[in-house]
């Protein structure tokens, strides 16, 4: 002990970091390893084709192998057209395999988004599958520069056109099973870009780096309890925030990748039992479709199956009609931004006990921090001071941590407003309850305000969903003179509903809720959508002015 002053700080010296002690983190490894310790273990299954880790590794460096034969090494972006199909699971490691950067498109988006983002992203190899030759023969002939169009013809799909040089299948012989990537120097390295859906403008080209898709896809594991032997079905779009890191989180598990190229009950369920899925993602739209499918395609698969669920927080009667069929639903919460969830619901024991209103309440909650996550806060985006754990104070859900994202491609005026204050401001409104546990309330945008009081649409959104005929729901702010806004809902009712009328569900609301809160007029038909399948409520708001 030093008698004479404060301690000897032996530890605050100057270290070099060395190989030894400093390798960037980066999701590759992943597969390297799965390989490594489970060379014949099931990796991906498509329809009859069963991959082996040890050929699901070697396809990867074969890609790898002839995009760097083309010319595509570190900073180009390689861009992917794909449902859940092994092309798109591949081009996961493949792509960065070379030091480049996976563009994974949404299939669902228009020519013309198309094209603003391959000329954006400086696209050098777009991979396609000619399900969408229809739209990619459109973007081709408008694409400001060089592009070598691949294709992927996959057996189990019908149709469409080749546009490209060659297929995917003999594109990777061009590249060797022993390729050896490109060492990466930087875990700061970008190594995906995935576009926000863009409701107004262009879309924003979000940038993801080696570190936080690391880190996320070990959060995904501890948060979804992944392990060898799980068996997970891509139900969720796998361009969708690279499939929310679990195109690279499963193989982390060593867990079986089953590939899905159409979100469809009548496939899903007999595909849970066929393959003994233990493990299954969606918006909240996936489960409303699967709580709501005929009886004809449900399949009793005899077990518990965990399914996570993200967006805006499931109805609870949702959740109640997925527990009734054999799901066991978490709620997760993030974005594009945040890598995906950045949230979770971590379940209480002591929930189990409550009656089922009140415990699927309690899961509808966005929760607490992923353990990859550093902080969450809700305060005022003004002041950036925190508001109490009170359950009633508002404030801006804001997070920091290594899995925000590193930025907006070529935006860095979007970037700086992201991040002012040290955190990055997710633009979603909410409270934390006295638990720490936060619950979003509504987007900034979306909060409804009638006569000096403010509605959240999602409250009312939820009573609807309680509703025995309503399907889906969406609540917007309708201009009223004398109150400034009123509460305007659009609902699809199911099938069966038989004659409901908008006094019908104004009067059944009116019962349940306070009254400013209840809708003043209810409009029946499909709900728009966006390619990720949200509701587009900006499409909502102007037909509510028309009124």
């Amino acid at each position: 002990m030093n008698k004479d002053g404060p301690p000897l700080a032996i530890y605050d010296t100057d270290l070099d970091q060395v190989g030894a002690n400093y390798v960037p983190l980066t999701p590759l490894g992943f597969l390297e390893r799965s390989a490594t310790v489970y060379p014949d273990k099931t990796a991906v299954i498509h329809g009859d084709h069963h991959y082996s880790y040890r050929e699901f590794a070697d396809r990867c460096r074969r890609l790898a192998g002839a995009l760097a034969a083309h010319g595509i090494g570190r900073g180009d972006t390689v861009s992917v057209m794909a449902p859940n199909v092994p092309a798109m699971l591949e081009a996961h490691y493949g792509v960065p395999m070379t030091g480049a950067v996976l563009n994974a498109l949404n299939y669902r988006l228009d020519a013309a988004t198309i094209g603003f983002i391959l000329d954006h992203a400086q696209t050098k190899v777009l991979i396609t599958d000619r399900e969408f030759s229809e739209t990619i023969g459109e973007v081709i002939k408008n694409v400001k520069h060089p592009l070598l169009v691949i294709d992927i013809d996959d057996p189990l799909y019908e149709g469409g056109e080749l546009l490209g040089e060659c297929d995917y299948e003999s594109f990777l012989l061009r590249g060797k099973p022993d390729f050896v990537g490109v060492p990466l120097a930087d875990e700061w390295q970008a190594i995906s870009l995935n576009y926000t859906s863009g409701t107004t403008g262009n879309p924003k080209g979000v940038v993801y780096h080696h570190r936080g898709a690391y880190l996320n896809a070990l959060g995904q594991i501890l948060v979804f309890n992944l392990s060898e032997p799980s068996i997970y079905l891509w139900t969720l779009p796998m361009f969708h925030c690279n499939g929310w890191t679990y195109t690279w989180g499963v193989t982390a598990a060593a867990g079986t990748h089953v590939c899905l190229r159409r979100v469809d009950p009548a496939l899903i369920f007999p595909m849970i039992k066929q393959h003994g899925v233990t493990h299954m993602c969606g918006a909240p739209i996936v489960l409303n479709m699967l709580a709501h499918a005929p009886a004809e395609q449900r399949v009793d698969f005899g077990r518990t199956v965990e399914v996570a669920t993200g967006g805006a927080a499931p109805p609870s009667k949702v959740i109640a009609e997925m527990e009734g069929l054999g799901f066991r639903v978490t709620h997760l919460y993030g974005l594009t931004e945040t890598y995906g969830p950045a949230t979770v619901c971590a379940w209480q024991h002591a929930w189990d006990e409550l009656d089922l209103e009140t415990r699927t309440s309690m899961m509808a909650r966005q929760g607490v921090a992923y353990h990859t996550l550093e902080e969450i806060m809700i305060a005022d985006p003004k002041t950036m001071k925190p508001v109490p754990n009170d359950g009633e104070t508002m404030g801006e859900l804001m997070v920091r941590g290594n899995t925000a994202m590193k930025g907006y491609l070529k935006n860095p005026n979007a970037t700086n407003e992201a991040f002012r204050g040290g955190w990055f401001h997710t633009g979603d409104l909410g409270v934390r309850h006295p638990n720490g546990y936060v619950e979003i309330k509504d987007r900034a945008k979306d909060v409804i305000i009638s006569g000096g009081e403010n509605v959240s649409s999602l409250e009312v959104e939820e009573m609807l969903y309680r509703h025995p005929s309503i399907m889906e729901a969406a609540v917007v702010a309708r201009p009223d003179e004398y109150w400034g806004e009123t509460v305007c809902a659009f609902v699809t009712l199911k099938p069966d509903a038989g004659d409901v009328t908008a006094e019908d569900i104004i009067a059944w609301c009116r019962e349940r809720l306070a009254k400013f809160k209840s809708p003043k007029h209810v409009v029946f038909g499909p709900l728009p959508k966006t390619p990720t399948g949200k509701i587009q409520k900006f499409v909502l708001r102007d037909k509510a002015k028309e009124l």
